[in-house]
């Protein structure tokens, strides 16, 4: 399958300074496979090596700083030969600073070795800074992606020109009808291929609580055995928690007494390392928006939709005929894009409990507020009051209706969230 990394994947290859890529990202997201197919595609050799529990190559990291002795050993342990420019050299599952640290030297000197290391912990990353490195973040499949491997690029395409147009998109109840297949299956390749391969619900759910089993495995490596319960206490809650009305996270949800300054740290983790994505409250529009946050006021949103719709336990007719239902998912969906798209996710909600579902700011500094609504609530009016109170440029309305533009708003159809990213926005 293809998937839109591999384009950084060619300009990295070929960058006059390059120097060894770490690869972040969390588990299952296809990392691995990506980058393995790249390597037999653009060169002569791959070279292979699961680090986890590898003292051959943590020692060699530790103890050696030589180039050349650090390749003929690599060579000697993987049975290949490592070639200056037509080698790939790809170290997975990377827990260790040292092995970074011992990567540094290769993007020092302009090395013609090529690297790249694979973590699925983002908070590991604080600890492997250095100019020496370059580093890049890899999430599951978005819905364009997921076009993609239904062989209807033609209307990704046609999504992407009717959302710079601005004008309708002609297969607007096809595209609809494929997103909404795309949340029940969410962005995991392996629950793609099994969807692409005809496997039941019943098949893709078991294959996403596989998923989730990792992910929980994930929280186990937390050092403080206390937040590793908690960790899954927060874990296990967020569907109660989405489907509320009101879907501030709400500590009471997870057990009688339970208090928010026990779990902080136990949520900061799981947003540190992607399994969560967190959403602040805020009730001014002011620049910076980090600084009109309230701390204690959040939403928490799940890393996968389709991860979601089995832990709500729905089926296709609860999916497509209940609206609270859709809303929830796509409130997700949009949370989701726009995190992994680099933005930091706020909601604005006023003393009158006029609520929009996102506001984000941009590069160029200007404040953009998105609101989700569906069909039978297609009146809703919190984003006009937002708008009457701030001086805002740019509005956004996530609908399952076509594109249209509405009094300095725009309407955006639910499927076309992916084109919401720093170049188009």
């Amino acid at each position: 399958m293809e998937r839109k990394i591999e384009e950084f994947y060619h300009k990295w290859k070929n960058d006059v300074i390059r120097k060894p890529l770490i690869l972040y990202g969390p588990k299952q997201v296809g990392k691995t496979f990506s980058v393995l197919e790249f390597g037999k595609k653009e060169y002569k050799n791959l070279v292979y090596f699961n680090t986890e529990n590898n003292s051959n190559i943590l020692e060699l990291f530790q103890k050696e700083r030589s180039i050349e002795k650090i390749i003929l050993k690599l060579s000697l342990f993987s049975g290949e030969t490592i070639l200056k420019e037509d080698t790939l050299v790809v170290l997975d599952n990377v827990l260790e600073n040292d092995i970074i640290k011992g990567l540094k030297i290769f993007g020092s000197d302009h090395s013609k070795y090529h690297f790249i290391a694979i973590i699925s912990k983002k908070e590991k990353l604080s600890e492997f800074k250095g100019e020496e490195l370059q580093f890049k973040s890899m999430s599951g499949m978005d819905f364009e992606e997921y076009l993609w491997a239904r062989e209807e690029r033609s209307l990704s395409e046609l999504i992407k020109e009717s959302f710079s147009k601005r004008k309708t998109c002609a297969f607007h109840k096809v595209a609809l009808d494929l997103f909404q297949e795309y949340l029940v299956t969410g962005g995991f390749p392996e629950v793609v291929l099994a969807s692409l391969d005809g496997k039941s619900d019943y098949e893709l759910d078991a294959i996403k609580q596989k998923i989730l089993d990792i992910y929980k495995k994930e929280v186990a490596l937390n050092h403080n055995l206390i937040d590793i319960s908690r960790g899954l206490e927060v874990l296990d809650s967020l569907p109660n928690q989405l489907r509320k009305e009101n879907k501030k996270f709400q500590y009471g949800l997870i057990g009688t007494g339970k208090r928010a300054k026990e779990y902080e740290s136990t949520i900061q983790y799981l947003v540190n390392n992607q399994l969560v994505y967190r959403s602040y409250k805020i009730s001014n529009l002011k620049s910076p928006l980090s600084g009109c946050r309230e701390v204690d006021s959040f939403k928490l949103y799940a890393c996968d939709d389709g991860l979601l719709y089995s832990m709500l336990h729905l089926n296709r007719k609860q999916f497509l005929t209940d609206e609270t239902i859709r809303e929830i998912l796509y409130e997700n969906h949009i949370a989701k894009v726009l995190a992994e798209a680099g933005y930091s996710l706020y909601y604005y909600q006023s003393e009158g409990k006029a609520e929009v579902h996102f506001v984000v700011q941009n590069r160029m500094g200007y404040i953009i507020p998105i609101e989700l609504t569906i069909k039978s609530n297609s009146k809703a009016k919190s984003l006009s009051v937002l708008m009457k109170k701030f001086t805002v440029t740019q509005a956004y309305r996530i609908t399952e209706n076509n594109f249209s533009t509405k009094k300095d708003v725009r309407y955006i159809p639910i499927y076309a969230t992916f084109c919401l990213n720093e170049n188009r926005m």
